[in-house]
């Protein structure tokens, strides 16, 4: 290829590439570490990915969190100003010691990405997971001539070299005990999304209250050097409860049941206002490599577009600050957008999708167990019984706590009643895309039934009391 044609902005990638959509629907591999053996210290299972997903429900489970998250350190007297002018939280009550999921949108009002903010003492704040999301902090910090210092820690798929930080996540019934007991002295108590700092085998930990199966789960990070200490005396506490270690596949299937759609199409890749980043960032960056799937196909990028309102963000969307994209979502009502909903898909017809596998004929797509999502970025079309389009599902995963295929919706406004049956189609048109992870298969329209998201009663609990708090 001639090196002056060669894209080095994901704007020059956009020029080369006037159906944009069909590039990420065919020729991209996802940037996430989730369909990247290479550089995944993790291990798919440490005993059995059934077993891992019922200790959450049962006992305990101990995720190793570290080598996939990516993470920003932004320090300065800018800081604060900055993240409240990018996010669509509101800031009143946010102080050191405190976490939120952090949400922000462009100028049209739909979402870039998320992450989970800390903040750790007056100007200085952690950012984890939501690469898009920390590139646009970088960009306007950059742009807006902020005060501000910024370090970046990528996942070890793009950073084999090292990582300053371990990341340990604890959750289930007994998660709770295992922190008391490992924790050196009296083990503070944390209300949900706060932080304390803790010694655990004579290292320094930060301990963030974060739990994603509706338990006191901790979220547990240090320096890096510590974490083999630190998961060592965790293990050893949690021998006593029932505490299993879980490989990456019990990780990556837990959206299923807590209800956490992760990095939607973030909304840049239109619009003059958003040029200037996609001019900054790199044609071979996490943007560039956006993977699309699933049996939803539209030319038009803007369709893979989310609202907060379609990302179930509606209760952390606050008008108190001005922030970017407030005057578009100010001008739009809650009945525009779409619900997030779970559903729970019929039984019979799985096993219709399993069994083609050994039959005559083009079999249908196949579901990979635990997580079933083929894309990195999954939409499937979801109709009505009387064949209406009315949304689209995404992530997809088998539930060994409910025996259940669960996979995550988006529907319209009003059309996403508690235990009304639904259509999905599963597998992509014309026998399947170019992905590699598609093989030459057949479509399915499969039944569901619409259920409440989190699926899992005890996560929609420990949320709903935690938003119940002043």
């Amino acid at each position: 290829m001639d090196m002056a044609k060669t894209p080095r902005s994901l704007q020059d990638l956009i020029d080369a590439h006037p159906n944009l959509v069909e590039y990420f629907y065919n020729e991209t591999v996802s940037p996430h570490s989730r369909g990247r053996a290479v550089h995944n210290p993790v291990p798919p299972e440490v005993s059995n990915w059934q077993d891992e997903q019922r200790a959450w429900r049962q006992a305990a489970v101990l995720f190793d969190q570290s080598h996939h998250m990516p993470e920003m350190f932004l320090k300065g007297p800018d800081a604060f100003r900055l993240l409240n002018y990018l996010g669509i939280n509101s800031f009143r009550n946010f102080a050191p010691g405190k976490a939120k999921q952090f949400v922000g949108c462009g100028p049209d009002g739909r979402v870039v990405g998320e992450c989970v903010l800390y903040y750790l003492e007056e100007g200085s704040f952690e950012l984890v997971s939501g690469m898009q999301f920390q590139n646009w902090v970088e960009y306007n910090a950059l742009a807006g001539g902020y005060d501000v210092s910024i370090e970046r820690d990528l996942p070890t798929s793009m950073n084999p070299k090292g990582r300053r930080k371990f990341r340990f996540g604890m959750d289930g019934p007994d998660a709770e005990n295992v922190f008391r007991e490992v924790v050196e002295g009296e083990a503070p108590d944390i209300p949900f999304f706060n932080t304390a700092r803790v010694r655990i085998a004579g290292c320094d930990v930060l301990a963030l209250r974060h739990g994603m199966a509706g338990h006191k789960g901790v979220e547990l990070s240090g320096r890096f050097g510590d974490g083999p200490k630190v998961r060592a005396a965790i293990l050893d506490a949690g021998s006593r409860y029932g505490l299993i270690a879980a490989g990456s596949l019990a990780y990556f299937s837990s959206p299923s049941e807590s209800g956490w759609i992760a990095y939607p199409v973030p909304a840049i890749y239109t619009g003059e206002e958003m040029r200037a980043f996609r001019d900054w960032l790199p044609a071979t960056g996490w943007e560039a490599q956006t993977q699309i799937g699933g049996s939803f196909y539209s030319s038009n990028i803007e369709d893979y577009y989310r609202s907060p309102w379609d990302l179930g963000y509606d209760h952390i969307l606050k008008f108190d600050h001005d922030f970017i994209g407030r005057e578009a979502l100010e001008a739009e009502k809650r009945e525009d957008h779409r619900t997030k909903v779970t559903l729970v898909w019929n039984g019979d017809d799985v096993a219709t999708i399993f069994k083609s596998l050994v039959e005559p004929g083009l079999p249908y797509k196949s579901i990979r167990l635990p997580v079933a999502s083929y894309a990195f970025q999954q939409t499937d079309e979801v109709r009505n019984k009387s064949g209406e389009f009315i949304g689209v599902s995404t992530f997809a995963g088998y539930s060994a706590n409910e025996n259940s295929l669960l996979s995550l919706a988006m529907i319209d406004y009003g059309a996403a009643e508690i235990g009304e049956e639904v259509l999905l189609t599963w597998g992509e048109p014309n026998g399947g895309s170019r992905k590699p992870g598609v093989e030459r298969h057949a479509q399915m329209q499969l039944r569901a039934k619409i259920a409440p998201v989190p699926y899992a009663r005890k996560v929609r609990e420990l949320k709903q009391a935690a938003l119940s708090r002043p």
